[in-house]
């Protein structure tokens, strides 16, 4: 964005060049004036003479604002009111054209005049800026100088009891706090320019530069000064490597809580100072991040981008200054540990909760005092010893695991370690959120999605390390498929949950109802292979990140249930039930696969709507940039495999139960067709008394039906087996009415009769399973209705059939007839014989 119009403003870059040539000459007027050793004793009248000079100056600036530049604005403002009289003039005249002159200056003159006039005000608006940030960032700059200077080698070398009673330690607070207090108002500054004066970016630019610069200088200043006060009260207290192995109700003495009078109020004084510059910086990041969302970055002199840095991580410099001492300290310990990574989680917890009496009646006190609002010296101390701890796993522990498990140096051994160490972490977790919520029960919500459980969970650690939570989930699954290959082999975990009890009708309604393994029948390995996958699903959700828990149940979750499923498909394509004859083992183990699949498919979708698989569900599709129709289903393509897995079994067993009644019924077709030629020559009227058994050659065929039926019903699941004995009823009533009643076979009046009594047995099959079995059997229904009509209701019927088509139609509507079709029905009228 561009500067003012009224002069062009130099960039950053130019500040340089500047100090520079303020820098030669301020030299050449020291050699100048101060050529030999004898020139200092012109230094008071020559400091009298630049006071002289400057004040000089200081008269001919306020002269300049005070005087010239209220005479040039009071000419513009008399200019404006002779304006306002003319318009004002103006707006009497009678509605006809103005003058020429009267609209030029309407027209032209006066939009320019308002334009200079602001353009005036906005140069005065920048000036006014300019000088005041000036003289705020020289005021700055010198406070960084002044702390610069009392920290000088010989003093920060000192002896440090020296240090901690030395007459210029509330001196160097105090410059501390002056800096901050300069600083925000340099910041109020900048954050009302950066609001009303978005385009000023030069001035920015050039302010942020030379604060940039000071802060450089003061951070570290004030932490090596705090660190200097942390030292001279004994912090970290020792850590006896004795006195931890051979005595563990050891407790570490704490400092903070040892500390009274000046050393508490010098420590006090510095920790405030720290929090205020902390503060200070958290303020100027998120100033500096809100205007980068909203503008153009921006960047600094030194090309540097001016909202890369982050101070708003939750943490304190305070407490990281009290940490790294410790971690420095410790570092030993953990490396004589590092075969037992036990003894290094059990020190780590010791010491902060050692420390946590310091933490809460020292520097929580502290805190308040300071201000920051939201923070908890508690929950921050624990956040800072869990990152320490981090630290070292991240440097010294997992590179080693990772690289034993790519080179496969002893891989059973490293999947023992790496799972140990994870148990570890995952137990070392819930004992810090323990201690930073303990006597703050209403925080354990909040921190579980803000606090312990997120950045400073100790599984961040694979938040940069994808590659490592890979390896992790891939030896979760290899962990998981060890545990489940025993009961793949043992046959009687396969073994299908069986009700032999008959049931009432209340009870078989129920049985629809299925919630548990035991409903759907499944085998007990269901149950085993569902604790696994959520044992699985538990250890990703300590994870911080949703693409995390992502990643990681895809690679073990999802894989193993996907394993599981293939050998379920596997161990199904050996039963050959295409054969001619029907095994029930071969039912057995088809209908517990089925189970099992209806079992997962029921587990999947109530999962589907857990909250947590809902928001990975939809983040993975806003990855993946999906239909929003398709948001949330995280399981979609399991559920979908399972369904076409459910239905392939049905219709293998469903397949192999028609065929096999293909096979035995074809004797029985022959015997219907010779049945009715032989009783052509005999009387067409029989009593319903005398009606003949079923047929011998189809009791076969039912048999085979119906122990198949029985088998089914007690081993396969409610919901399954009732679509299956339906599919088979259809695809009987199709075989049926095609392979023998518009098969052309003729029958006389004893034959239909007979055909009746062969399918009302098969009726009675399904009735175990429904009130009415014949509606199951629409056209083989109808057929038996056109076969035992008598000789004048046939004929009456071919008649009508020789009509209109509409009213053929309209006719076996009345009749009742709805599944079978004009054509069909004539060719079933046809069918009949009758004596004479």
């Amino acid at each position: 964005m561009a500067a003012p119009p009224f002069e062009p403003v130099p960039d950053a870059s130019s500040y340089t060049v500047l100090s520079r040539r303020s820098r030669r000459l301020l030299r050449r007027f020291l050699d100048e004036h101060f050529a030999t050793p004898l020139d200092l004793s012109k230094l008071p009248s020559l400091t009298a003479q630049l006071d002289r000079e400057c004040r000089d100056l200081e008269g001919d600036l306020r002269c300049l604002l005070e005087d010239r530049l209220p005479s040039k604005a009071s000419k513009w403002l008399s200019r404006s009111n002779d304006a306002r009289r003319i318009l004002h003039h103006l707006g009497g005249f009678a509605p006809c054209s103005p003058p020429a002159s009267v609209r030029r200056m309407v027209e032209m003159d006066i939009p320019l005049l308002v334009k200079e006039v602001a353009r005036i005000e906005t140069v005065r608006v920048y000036a006014e800026c300019s000088l005041q940030l000036e003289a705020l960032v020289g005021d700055l700059e010198d406070a960084a100088l002044a702390i610069v200077s009392q920290a000088l080698p010989d003093n920060i070398l000192s002896n440090l009891s020296s240090v901690r009673s030395s007459a210029d330690m509330p001196g160097k607070q105090e410059k501390l706090l002056l800096a901050v207090k300069i600083m925000t108002s340099i910041e109020d500054k900048l954050a009302s320019i950066s609001c009303r004066r978005p385009q000023w970016t030069h001035l920015l630019m050039a302010v942020e530069s030379r604060v940039e610069k000071a802060l450089a200088i003061m951070k570290p200043q004030a932490i090596t000064h705090h660190r200097a006060i942390l030292a001279s009260l004994g912090w970290p207290p020792g850590l006896s490597s004795s006195k931890l192995e051979k005595d563990k109700s050891f407790e570490t003495s704490n400092p903070l809580v040892l500390m009274q009078g000046e050393n508490k109020a010098i420590y006090s004084q510095s920790f405030l100072a720290l929090c205020a510059l902390q503060q200070l910086l958290v303020q100027r990041e998120q100033r500096i991040c809100a205007f980068s969302r909203s503008h153009k970055m921006y960047r600094s002199a030194d090309g540097t981008d001016l909202h890369r840095y982050s101070c708003l991580d939750n943490s304190l410099w305070t407490i990281d200054e009290l940490v790294n001492p410790i971690a420095s300290r410790i570092e030993h310990h953990f490396h004589k540990w590092s075969d037992q990574p036990k003894f290094i989680f059990a020190l780590v917890f010791k010491i902060t909760r050692d420390f946590m009496d310091g933490v809460d009646h020292v520097l929580q006190p502290l805190v308040d005092r300071a201000r920051l609002v939201g923070s908890s010296a508690r929950e921050t101390w624990v956040k800072a010893m869990v990152k320490m701890l981090l630290d070292y796993l991240e440097k010294e522990v997992f590179p080693v695991l990772v690289i034993r498990y790519e080179v496969r140096d002893g891989f059973l051994e490293v999947n023992t370690s790496w799972l140990h160490l994870v148990d570890l972490m995952i137990t070392f977790d819930k004992r810090m959120r323990a201690l930073a919520t303990s006597g703050m029960p209403q925080m354990e919500l909040f921190l579980e999605f803000e606090g312990i459980s997120g950045s400073s969970s100790m599984f961040s650690i694979f938040r940069e390390h994808s590659d490592w939570l890979q390896i992790w989930a891939e030896i979760e699954l290899e962990d998981a498929n060890n545990k489940l290959r025993p009961e793949l082999e043992n046959e009687t975990s396969w073994l299908v949950c069986t009700h032999q009890k008959v049931l009432s009708f209340q009870e078989e309604t129920e049985s629809f109802l299925l919630s548990n393994r035991e409903d759907f029948k499944a085998p007990s390995i269901a149950d085993s292979v569902v604790k696994i996958v959520w044992h699985m699903v538990e250890r990703a959700e300590l994870l911080p990140t949703k693409p995390m828990k992502n990643q990681f149940i895809r690679s073990s979750s999802v894989v193993f249930l996907n394993d599981f499923f293939l050998f379920l498909v596997q161990r199904c394509q050996s039963v050959a039930l295409v054969d001619a004859n029907l095994e029930d083992d071969d039912m057995l183990r088809l209908a517990g696969s089925i189970n099992v699949a209806r079992y997962f498919e029921f587990v999947l979708r109530e999962w589907n709507e857990d909250i947590r698989f809902l928001e990975m569900g939809v983040a993975e599709s806003d990855y993946k940039n999906e239909d929003q129709h398709s948001l949330g289903s995280f399981f979609k393509d399991e559920i979908i495999y399972l369904v076409n897995l459910e239905t392939d079994f049905l219709e293998e067993i469903m397949s192999a139960i028609l065929l096999q009644f293909d096979t035995l019924c074809w004797d029985y077709i022959d015997n219907i067709e010779q049945l009715g030629m032989e009783q052509l020559e005999q009387q067409d009227s029989v009593l319903d008394e005398q009606c003949p058994c079923v047929s011998s050659r189809f009791v076969e065929a039912l048999d085979m039906l119906k122990d198949c039926l029985n088998i089914l019903r007690l081993t396969l699941n409610s919901i399954d087996f009732l679509d299956l004995w339906r599919s088979i009823a259809d695809g009987l009533d199709h075989f049926i009415f095609k392979s023998i009643t518009l098969s052309g076979i003729k029958l006389s009046y004893v034959g239909a009769k007979q055909y009746k009594t062969d399918m009302s047995a098969l009726f009675l099959i399904f009735s175990a399973f429904c009130a009415k079995p014949e509606a199951f059997f629409p056209r083989t229904h109808d057929s038996l209705k056109i076969l035992t009509m008598d000789k004048k209701d046939v004929a009456y019927l071919l008649n009508i059939m020789a009509g209109d088509e509409r009213r053929k139609e309209e006719f076996l509507k009345l009749r009742g007839l709805f599944h079978v079709t004009v054509n069909q029905a004539e060719k079933i009228l046809k069918s009949r014989t009758f004596k004479g």
